[in-house]
This record gives C-alpha cells, sequence and structure tokens, in this order.
C-alpha cells in the first residue's frame, strides 16, 4: 500500500471513530453539568473541603476559586519536585533545581506540560503519579469547566450565578475524564503500553552491548495526558517512545483520544443552550480548520521541494517508521491544533514550512479544535468578535445567542484576543535580545528564530511541544517561560468569566428578521476568515523571519 493510501485510510479510520463518539460524549457531559442529583460521595467531598454545593458563585467568585485553586496546585506541586528525594518511590532521583520545578509546576497546572527535563531520569514514580498525573486530570478539568461557565451564561438571566466552581471541578474529574481514562488505559495496555512498577533493567542486547529499559506507570499518564490535552510524557521521548505508543493502533487511539473532548464540548453546549445547530456550527468551523491544516502538512512533508526529498518520496527526518510521514503529520496536527503538545516525531525535523504550519496552529489559539475547555470558550470569543463585526456593517447593535455583544463585552474580547500574542512576540522578543537564551538555540539563521518563536508559541497557547533544537533548561528560558505559561493561560481565563458574567447579567434579546444568523454556512465561513485573518495580521511578520524565509528561499 503507497504512503498517501494508508494516509488516507488512517485519516477515514479517524473520522469514523470520532463520529461516532462525540455526540454522545457531549451529551452525557451536558448532562452531568445540568444534574441536580448529588450523590453521598459527591456529597462527602464537598463536605470534607468545606463547600456547600447549593450555593452559586459570580463570575468574581468563580474566578477567586479557580485561582486559588491553581495557585495551592502550583505551591503542592513544586514542593513534590523540590522534595523527591525525601518521598516514596523516589527512585534515587534528587529534587528539581529552583527554576526548573518552577518551570514544571507551572507547566502542569497551566496544562501545558512543557518539559525541560528527561522524565525517566529525573522523577521517581511518586513524583510522575501523585504530582504530574494528578494536574493532568485537575488543570484539564479547570479548563473544561471555564468554557461551561461561559455557556451558562447564555442562559442566565439578570445576573444569574455561572454555577458552583468545585462541583463543576469535582463532576469533571470523577464523571468525565476518570471513567474515559481508566477505559483508555486498559485498550492501551492491551496494545502494548506497559504499566508496572519495576525499576530500570539492564538488558544484553543481540549485538553484544548493555542497555537500560527503564519502567513505570505509563498507560495510565498516557490516557489522560492525551484525553485532557496534557501532552507531557512519561519518556523524553514522549509519544514516539514504544512504551508509550507501540504501534500504528494506538497512535491512532491516542490522536482520538487527543480530539475527544475538545470536538465533544460544541454538542455539549448544543444540548445545554437547547441549539443544536448552533453547536454543530462551531464544530464545522473547528473542523474546517482542522481538516485545512492535516492536508497541508501532509502535503508538505510528502511532496516538499529538494532533490533528496524527491528522490526519497517524503520527508522521514525525524519520524517514526511505525507511524510514517501521514501518521507523524497527522499526528502534529492533532497535537498542535489543542493544546496537547505530545509528540510521536520531532517538529524540528519537519520541512520548514511543514513545521511552520504547526507554528500557525497554534498561533490560531489553538480553536481547531483546541484544549479541553479552551478550544471551545476561544472559538465562542472569535464568534462574538465576528458578530461585532458584521453588526458594524449594517448598523445595528450585534447579537449572539440572545445576548447583545455591546461595549463591555467586546472590551473583554478584544482583551483576550490581545494577550497570547502579546506574550508570544514580547516574551520571544526579551528572549532574543537575552545572551543565554541565544546559546540555547541549536541552529543557525532562520531555523534558528523559529526554535525560539516555537517556544514561545507553545508556552503562551499552553501547548508544551517543542523544537527540539532548544537546548531550555537554563535558568532564564526556564523563569520566563514558566511566566509566559501562566499569563497565558490564566489572564485569557478571567477575561473569559468576566465576559461571561457581563453577558449573564443581560436579560434574553428575542430573534427577529434582522437578527444575524450564526448557525448556518455563511456564519461559519465568516468566522474561520476572522480566525485566520487576526492571526495573520499579528503574527505574519514574525513567521516570515522564520519558517516562511527558511521555507521559501
Amino acid at each position: 500500500m503507497s504512503e498517501l493510501s494508508s494516509t488516507l485510510l488512517i485519516d477515514l479510520a479517524l473520522i469514523v471513530l470520532l463520529g461516532a463518539a462525540i455526540f454522545p460524549i457531549g451529551n452525557y457531559m451536558a448532562r452531568v453539568f445540568q444534574s441536580d442529583k448529588v450523590g453521598r460521595i459527591e456529597k462527602g467531598f464537598y463536605s470534607a473541603i468545606g463547600v456547600d454545593n447549593r450555593s452559586s458563585q459570580t463570575w468574581k467568585g468563580y474566578a477567586t476559586s479557580l485561582i486559588s485553586f491553581s495557585g495551592l496546585s502550583v505551591l503542592v506541586l513544586y514542593l513534590i519536585l523540590r522534595l523527591q528525594q525525601y518521598l516514596p518511590w523516589a527512585q534515587g532521583f534528587k529534587g528539581m533545581s529552583p527554576a526548573l520545578a518552577w518551570n514544571t509546576a507551572i507547566s502542569f497546572v497551566t496544562n501545558t506540560n512543557w518539559q525541560n527535563y528527561s522524565g525517566e531520569s529525573t522523577l521517581g514514580f511518586f513524583a510522575q503519579m501523585v504530582g504530574l498525573a494528578v494536574q493532568n486530570f485537575a488543570s484539564a478539568a479547570v479548563g473544561i469547566i471555564v468554557a461551561i461557565a461561559l455557556v451558562r451564561a447564555f442562559n442566565a438571566r439578570n445576573g444569574e450565578s455561572l454555577g458552583n466552581f468545585w462541583v463543576d471541578l469535582y463532576r469533571t474529574i470523577f464523571k468525565i475524564l476518570l471513567p474515559i481514562s481508566f477505559l483508555a488505559t486498559l485498550v492501551l495496555m492491551l496494545n502494548g503500553v506497559i504499566q508496572n512498577f519495576s525499576a530500570t533493567r539492564t538488558i544484553h542486547t543481540i549485538a553484544g552491548g548493555l542497555q537500560h529499559l527503564p519502567g513505570g506507570p505509563v498507560a495510565s499518564q498516557e490516557a489522560i495526558k492525551e484525553l485532557g490535552t496534557n501532552g507531557g510524557g512519561f519518556f523524553n521521548a514522549n509519544s514516539s517512545h514504544p512504551f508509550e505508543n507501540p504501534s500504528g493502533f494506538t497512535n491512532l487511539l491516542e490522536i482520538f483520544l487527543i480530539l475527544l473532548i475538545p470536538l465533544a464540548l460544541p454538542i455539549c453546549m448544543g444540548k445545554m443552550i437547547k441549539n443544536k445547530r448552533q453547536g454543530l456550527a462551531i464544530l464545522g468551523a473547528m473542523l474546517a480548520i482542522l481538516i485545512t491544516s492535516t492536508a497541508a502538512t501532509t502535503a508538505l512533508e510528502m511532496h516538499h521541494a529538494g532533490s533528496a526529498l524527491t528522490v526519497a518520496g517524503s520527508s522521514m527526518e525525524g519520524k517514526e517508521m511505525r507511524f510514517g510521514v501521514g501518521g507523524s503529520a497527522l499526528f502534529a496536527t492533532a497535537t498542535t491544533s489543542t493544546s496537547t503538545g505530545a509528540i510521536d516525531s520531532a517538529h524540528e525535523s519537519f520541512t520548514p514550512l511543514g513545521g511552520g504550519m504547526l507554528m500557525f496552529n497554534m498561533m490560531l489559539g489553538e480553536v481547531s479544535p483546541g484544549g479541553t475547555g479552551s478550544g471551545l470558550y476561544g472559538m465562542l470569543v472569535l464568534a462574538m468578535i465576528t458578530v461585532f463585526l458584521c453588526g458594524l456593517m449594517v448598523g445595528r447593535t450585534p447579537e449572539f445567542l440572545g445576548k447583545k455583544i455591546q461595549a463591555r463585552e467586546i472590551k473583554f474580547a478584544s482583551l483576550y484576543i490581545l494577550t497570547t500574542p502579546l506574550m508570544v512576540l514580547a516574551g520571544a522578543g526579551i528572549a532574543f535580545s537575552n545572551s543565554s537564551a541565544r546559546k540555547s538555540i541549536s541552529a543557525t539563521g532562520n531555523h534558528g528564530l523559529s526554535e525560539l518563536l516555537y517556544a514561545f508559541t507553545s508556552g503562551a497557547n499552553n501547548n508544551g511541544s517543542a523544537f527540539a533544537g532548544l537546548g531550555g533548561n537554563t535558568p532564564f528560558l526556564n523563569i520566563a517561560l514558566g511566566i509566559v505559561m501562566a499569563l497565558g493561560r490564566f489572564i485569557p481565563m478571567i477575561l473569559v468569566l468576566g465576559l461571561a458574567g457581563s453577558l449573564a447579567k443581560q436579560g434574553h434579546v428575542p430573534e427577529n428578521k434582522g437578527t444575524l444568523s450564526t448557525s448556518n454556512a455563511l456564519f461559519v465561513g465568516l468566522l474561520i476568515t476572522v480566525a485566520v485573518v487576526v492571526v495573520a495580521l499579528t503574527y505574519i511578520p514574525a513567521l516570515a523571519l522564520g519558517p516562511l524565509a527558511e521555507g521559501l528561499r
């Protein structure tokens, strides 16, 4: 079978799997968030942490709970990483340095999972499970419930609450993420992903050498790493390591897990607001960008100009033979179109324009379909910007899902749009002016610029993938990227909650003949155009100095 045929078969299998799964999962999630039933165990959890599950919160109360929980999570994880040698199952590893522990703690709490260390040679089982894996669940849940709070705002009237942060957090973790992760872990184990507590084993190879094979509880972490769009690998090689991703089937399964919740959330939204067509419109915009990006990246990797690549038929540098160009391009597109950051190939080794496409995916704000929650609320903000622009053209107050989009809402949306580019471009600019950051770049010229630009794009968008050539474990980059990750995660979240609070204060505006339809193909096209134009105006100058200049010369 040719490379192109196998690629199309993999893509078709993924479409079928996702098509069969996202509707029941999305509807189930809606039932979870709308349910009034509180079980005995759930009630005991609220009692233990001193929360009245019947109380509701304004956007400010919701945001305060979110920041408090996340701040405490950073502190606990930082202490685990620093004091590792005194904890159980340390495997003989010492604690991380202060700068690296800061970077790692911020990284996992913000759902970025950027790793400036090799997991198998730095962290023991306790830090991996109690530290990192727990945050994989918590950070994913935080993103989902911010999106749910914004969705509730469209149903709210005259200042009604956005829900209860602690109730939403519990239900997301224990009723959505844990059950799906458990099933995914079993499937991964049955297909060769390891799950044990074995210490590193030394074996004699056929060639007469020695090889050290580490063990660990990998399958359980792999499941939530992909499902929660986290991305932090148990091993340094991440999902290109055969213990994490042993076959073409597991590669397909992991891509499925990455896309499952982000694509199911628009279905959940449609169910909650009783407007399924609107949910499908948001889903359609996400899928259109995702499919276009996948096709472009695959084509650039298979047919990039150059005598060596032409003779070889495609670019196999940095890719696993187990997955081929098609499987690697699909995985790379999925992971950069969401906030996952897991890799099954070296993005550094992609062709210049292919690597630029991966950067562009992140610069879109990862809305195609984005991370768990962040993709949905990012796309809803873009939808409100689109409605506002269309309203200006016809001279009427724009409306979206029964809410007027006025000055206050546009201020929140505009600040949301500006925050991440500011983090990326200002952070990368400052880094380029720092001598230690420049020394961390392995390549020269345009490709060297791409390494550092990719790093700050990945950090600010809470992605976590990297161009492999950058040596990020320096005090400056650990601290700088940690700051960018924190600001890139929590400022947009606070702005989204503020926007939700502003929408919740309004009454409902009934549709009339002059109301712009936001659930048809025309609006989907407008939404995609706005998303792409915003990115183009913001980032094209930087891309022109890096991947575009390298790829077009």
